[in-house]
């Protein structure tokens, strides 16, 4: 009995020191993971103070030291996102800048810092690379995979302005269009307006561009490119060479157009024709022309 007892006491007391043992590992690992968390947390906050002083190289090494505590998850995606902007706007290395939100949107697609980093990316390609039609997927990547009504009518204003410079004309007023239709009554759909209005003249169909300028006093009456709709129209009078309509027209923009020497430059010009009998129209630049 003794022996039995003994035996029975040892096996307890090892029980209970593998117990105690698993138990202290366990505390052991969760003040590591918390200590963890609160460093990277804390290094953040020192990172970000250092940005926003303008010492960069100094966040640089903090946000670096935060991804080797938090190689993943929110630390790690905030700081990949800070150094994408240090190296864009800080110092203006946008190829390191475009790996870093890159890495961002990869990591988590639906994180907090994924849209931004997209934006910056689609931004960068446009701006800074000058590669249209990438930029053209990234800004559509933003309508497609991120549901913002007030941001996306943006992203597609830009597709649309994007169109216009590469020259594809009727491209561009394929996007406005959809811009308009999705997105009504937002700033960005205001000035679609004016920029179809414009290419429309450009293009030699006036009765189309009057059209988009019916639709334009509709829908925004108090606009602020409302004189600029009104110098559109006043042009497309003077190139169908209705010549004293369009004088009044552009007289009546005096004092509220925005760029007064151009009017200016109008008017006299439209003054001489009218002595010489309405003679030297306008020729149209050859990159509006319509293609037959």
């Amino acid at each position: 009995m003794m022996w039995s007892f003994g035996r029975e006491k040892n096996v307890f007391l090892k029980l209970r020191c593998r117990i105690v043992y698993h138990i202290a590992v366990c505390i052991l690992l969760q003040a590591t993971l918390g200590c963890g968390d609160t460093r990277a947390e804390n290094l953040l906050l020192r990172a970000n103070e250092e940005w926003v002083q303008g010492r960069n190289h100094s966040a640089i090494e903090l946000f670096n030291a935060v991804l080797e505590i938090a190689p993943s998850g929110p630390h790690a995606e905030e700081a990949l996102y800070r150094l994408g902007e240090i190296y864009y706007f800080g110092l203006g290395e946008t190829g390191k800048a475009i790996r870093y939100f890159q890495e961002v949107v990869n990591i988590r697609p639906r994180g907090e810092f994924a849209y931004g980093a997209q934006k910056y990316i689609a931004e960068i390609v446009e701006l800074n690379f000058r590669d249209l039609d990438q930029a053209i997927i990234e800004y559509q990547k933003l309508i497609n995979e991120y549901k913002i009504p007030a941001e996306n009518s943006e992203q597609q204003f830009r597709i649309a302005a994007i169109y216009f410079k590469k020259h594809n004309y009727e491209q561009a007023l394929v996007e406005f269009d959809i811009l308009i239709e999705t997105y009504p009554s937002n700033p960005w759909s205001e000035e679609a307006y004016l920029r179809m209005s414009e290419i429309l003249h450009n293009l030699e169909r006036c009765s189309a561009s009057r059209d988009k300028y019916s639709q334009f006093r509709v829908v925004y009456p108090k606009s602020t490119y409302t004189g600029e709709m009104e110098f559109v129209m006043a042009s497309c009078l003077e190139e169908e060479g209705k010549l004293k309509l369009a004088y009044n027209r552009f007289k009546g923009l005096e004092g509220d157009y925005k760029y007064p020497a151009l009017l200016k430059m109008k008017l006299e010009g439209i003054e001489g024709r009218i002595k010489k009998g309405g003679k030297t129209k306008r020729k149209i630049p050859r990159r509006y022309r319509r293609k037959s």
